[in-house]
């Protein structure tokens, strides 16, 4: 068992991966004038590292929190050092499209459209469960990486194509966390409320979630190990809560202590998110999750005192809108629309919030590094998120009742 453990954990088994699917490691080289080479006639694209030369490349020993990603310290030099640069080779462009646009399944750009989308065009029954099942299955995966410590994928001999997450923790995979529960949750919940083919929707989630999963091998992101154990904690969240959610979902919408477990249970699990030596995305990522969510479970309940919950209405399940030119285009007003209000809400309170914080804590606005700190991290990035997933529940859809847009 051992010995399996570590073949998957192997970085070099991600590299084989990387090289079948086409894309290849070029060989590090100083930075010249022209950085993008092409001595072969193949377009080469470099990425460039954070590792100074001075004549040689220098690797130190030390390492921040045993994370391998830090391995290579940040050391200043004089005026003759030179930047090292990674580089790599794509002879596949299709899988490097499709895993790259695979990728983007895990980023907020993705959580921000695709769950409100479900509330303005379909049901906001399915938009409210997987919110739901969402927070609960990324602050498992977002601890766990916190708690294990296990490092990403070295590079020699990974290509990594990201870098925004490369400072967090490997072990599990939170797109594969993420991809499996809310492809599956709505494969589970959607028979109930709408009319389709159950197969076709189990295609569809097989198939969805495997490109999500296989494209943070891809990336350089993950490990296999860290992509399996991903999966099998999403499906094991979703085995043991599935018999509750009904139970779950009439208290989050009936009980009158529902707004305040929504908003200061997620709020304290942020302030007591595990502490690194060094920062990580991981914890701003939890609280802007946990925000989106107690935003819209409030939203929620407010829908129901109001009696105005904007579901289906009539016999479930209901078919599936007809794909006319009439009801795409009333769909595309409503996704631009909705998008652009939650685009304009977020930016508002972001920059109120950190005005306001940095303002009492007496930092400048710009600060980056200020802008890390728990006491201002998590409370700008909670209230933003929160007022986001309220705006997406109890406003958009009123906007779209005066326009006559729903």
């Amino acid at each position: 068992m051992c010995e399996i453990v570590a073949y998957l954990y192997d970085s070099e088994l991600v590299a084989k991966f990387q090289r079948r699917c086409g894309l290849f490691l070029v060989e590090a080289h100083p930075k010249t004038d022209n950085p993008l080479q092409d001595t072969d006639d193949t377009e080469i694209h470099v990425r460039k590292r954070c590792r100074r030369l001075n004549g040689h490349s220098v690797i130190t020993k030390e390492k921040l929190d045993n994370n391998s990603n830090d391995e290579f310290e940040k050391n200043e030099f004089t005026s003759n050092a030179q930047v090292l640069q990674q580089g790599y080779e794509v002879r596949n462009w299709l899988l490097h499209i499709l895993f790259l646009v695979s990728a983007s399944l895990g980023h907020e750009i993705f959580y921000i459209t695709f769950l409100p989308c479900l509330h303005w065009n379909l049901d906001p029954f399915l938009c409210r469960r997987l919110v739901n099942m969402w927070a609960l299955v990324m602050y498992i995966g977002q601890v766990l990486k916190d708690v294990l410590k296990l490092p990403r994928p070295l590079s020699p001999p990974v290509v990594k194509l990201e870098s925004r997450v490369d400072v967090e923790y490997g072990l599990p995979s939170t797109h594969a966390i993420a991809a499996t529960s809310i492809f599956f949750t709505l494969l589970l919940s959607a028979p109930s409320r709408v009319q389709f083919q159950f197969e076709v929707g189990l295609l569809v989630a097989v198939v969805l979630s495997g490109l999500v999963c296989l494209s943070r091998l891809y990336t350089g992101m993950h490990s296999a190990l860290d992509v399996i154990c991903g999966v099998l904690i999403s499906a094991g969240v979703m085995l043991i809560t599935y018999p509750y959610w009904e139970t779950f979902e009439v208290l989050q919408l009936t009980s009158p202590f529902s707004p305040v477990i929504a908003l200061a249970l997620p709020l304290f699990l942020c302030y007591t998110y595990p502490e690194l030596d060094h920062y990580s995305t991981t914890r701003g990522d939890t609280t802007t999750i946990f925000g989106s969510a107690a935003g819209c479970s409030v939203g929620y309940w407010v829908n129901e005192q109001l009696g105005e919950t904007f579901e289906p209405q009539g016999v479930l399940p209901v078919p599936l809108p007809s794909l006319t030119l009439a009801g795409l285009a009333m769909g595309t007003a409503r996704f631009t629309l909705g998008v652009a209000a939650l685009v304009v809400t977020r930016q508002a309170a972001k920059t109120v919030s950190l005005r306001v914080l940095c303002s009492w804590y007496r930092v400048a606005v710009n600060d980056r590094e200020a802008r890390r700190r728990k006491e201002i991290e998590v409370p700008y990035k909670f209230v933003t998120y929160t007022l986001v997933g309220l705006v997406n529940s109890i406003v958009v859809n009123r906007v779209f009742i005066l326009l006559r847009l729903l």
